[in-house]
């Protein structure tokens, strides 16, 4: 829970600025296309911490360096909220995003250490509701925040939960070791780096508007070049940074590849939820972000059932199965119109949350169910990269998308059935990873839930 929570304060975090965005702008006196930087640069922090905090867990101790990546995370908000200029935000932002982006695999790593192994699928289910409940529940918050008191205070609330944060980590979460001998693959670093960065930040761009299509092109190539380089080299380097060896545990590379569809396809639902909810039915952000955190409620509600349902299906037809129901709520989001009821509305968002917080609890189970203990941050690293890498994309190709929708139609605003459409086929690609899970053993990672 410790670990869930400092997880959840940073994933908060990278949505809860959304709404505060208008106000900052006509504070600082900058064109508001602009403040979307406030948002873009903290994704592209992450990307470029995510690469080298498996490594700096292995040589430094990973409670060290989650102690570390608290401090400095707070120390950031407080920075964000001192800003008086722009610049200054931005560049608060930028520490306090990678700050945030190590404590995703360290605690990740943390938790695989300390459970034991037939407890680590109902760990692991726990873990799995910040990334489905902080991109939810950030927009609403940040509009209560905004409205009652100003927008430092999205900044400020993370002080107090951060030295709590600091003293439960010492207080309670062992202090394993670190490693000396542990080297820093250089160029690794930079060839990741580069990759992540410009794929993340190609992606952001596309999505927010910030650059010309021309270079979002051209940064997304930059990315694909780097990350091809980086695979060569990391075939032929000892250590590299982000290492591919726990891609041959079996069950390993099957719930990272049909993990990766599924978020892909997913990950864009809140975006699109509040685009449909704001431009189409004419709903405040408070309104729309109250209305998708009903799928959050949901993501609760299975924590209790997850295990049992494992156990009883197993992992092979709970993975296979349920990706064609989060294919099938997501479909009834795309028939949402200006006459559904609401009540019809939060019950599709709920049950919708719920199927997707079975379907996450499952594969982060399964993700480190066969993976030996010296993989572990290995597997924590490569895992942490792409899942940054993937719900950034996701959010990308929507827009791109939507745009694409939208300069044919010779519109100028986003339509229900433009929506509805992205939606349908982020439907097809969580359907289309149950062909991946289908191919599981039936009695894979059965050892972690008998």
């Amino acid at each position: 829970m410790i670990i869930g929570c400092a997880l959840l304060m940073e994933l908060i975090d990278s949505t809860v600025v959304m709404t505060a965005l208008p106000q900052m702008a006509s504070e600082f006196g900058a064109p508001s296309v602009r403040m979307n930087l406030v948002v873009s640069l903290y994704m592209l922090a992450a990307a470029l911490a995510v690469p080298v905090s498996g490594w700096a867990a292995d040589r430094y101790g990973s409670r060290r360096l989650f102690v570390l990546a608290i401090v400095l995370f707070t120390l950031s908000s407080l920075a964000c909220a001192l800003a008086g200029s722009l610049l200054q935000l931005c560049l608060a932002r930028l520490c306090q995003g990678a700050a945030g982006a190590m404590m995703v695999p360290v605690g990740l790593m943390i938790l695989l250490r300390w459970s034991p192994r037939e407890h680590l699928l109902r760990n692991m289910s726990y873990l799995t509701i910040p990334p489905l409940v902080g991109p939810m529940l950030g927009p609403p918050l940040g509009g209560l925040l905004v409205t009652l008191l100003s927008w430092q205070w999205i900044f400020l609330v993370n002080l107090p939960i951060g030295l709590l944060g600091v003293y439960l980590v010492l207080r309670y979460i062992p202090d394993y070791p670190g490693d000396s001998q542990q080297r820093l693959d250089v160029r690794g670093l930079l060839l990741a780096s580069v990759a992540l960065a410009s794929l993340v930040f190609g992606s952001e761009a596309l999505g927010h508007g910030l650059l010309a299509r021309r270079w979002v092109v051209l940064l997304l190539l930059l990315g694909g070049l780097a990350a091809l380089l980086y695979v060569r080299h990391a075939r032929r380097c000892a250590q590299p940074l982000l290492d591919f060896a726990p891609l041959r545990v079996r069950s390993f590379a099957l719930s990272f590849w049909g993990g990766n569809l599924f978020r892909l396809g997913t990950a864009a639902q809140p975006f699109l939820m509040v685009l449909l909810f704001q431009l189409c039915f004419g709903l405040s952000p408070l309104q729309a972000g109250l209305l998708t955190f009903t799928g959050g409620v949901g993501a609760f509600v299975v924590k209790l059932l997850a295990v049992r349902i494992v156990r009883r299906f197993g992992f092979r037809r709970t993975l296979s199965f349920n990706a064609l129901l989060t294919g099938l709520s997501l479909g009834a989001c795309a028939s949402f119109n200006l006459d559904t009821p609401y009540w019809l509305v939060v019950l599709i968002l709920f049950a919708s949350g719920l199927i997707r917080s079975l379907q996450f609890s499952a594969m982060g189970g399964l993700t480190y169910a066969d993976v030996p203990a010296e993989l572990h941050s290995r597997a924590s690293s490569l895992s942490a990269a792409t899942v940054q890498l993937t719900m950034s994309l996701s959010v990308g190709m929507a827009a791109s998308l939507l745009s694409l929708l939208m300069s044919v139609k010779g519109a100028q605003q986003v339509g229900v059935a433009d929506i509805a459409l992205v939606i349908g086929v982020s439907a097809l690609a969580c359907m289309a990873s149950a062909l991946v899970f289908r191919t599981l053993a039936p009695d894979a990672g059965s050892e972690i839930y008998r």
